[in-house]
């Protein structure tokens, strides 16, 4: 039994370091890329650049708004759908 415990605690290690990972690249990297791709596309975002825009951004996870929670954890919820579509795909028997 301790084998599986083992196991058991070292894939939820891995899972835990992978949503960490994926949330901080949803919450630092993610808000400067569709900062400046918005700026590029839309122009200049309404407030004081993207300071306020982070900080916007901060303030509406904080309140729980959902849409602001899925932009933070688009990536963690992309690559799960990846690995989710590789066990289907593997479960089928395709090549």
């Amino acid at each position: 039994m301790g084998s599986e415990s083992n196991t058991t605690k070292s894939i939820l290690r891995k899972e835990f370091l992978l949503l960490a990972g994926f949330l901080l690249l949803g919450v630092v990297v993610l808000p400067i890329a569709i900062y400046f791709v918005g700026q590029a596309i839309f122009g200049e975002y309404g407030g004081q650049g993207y300071g306020e825009f982070f900080g916007d951004l901060i303030g509406r996870i904080a309140a729980g708004q959902g849409a602001a929670w899925f932009l933070v954890l688009s990536p963690y919820l992309g690559w799960q759908t990846l690995r989710l579509i590789g066990f289907v795909w593997r479960a089928t028997g395709r090549p």
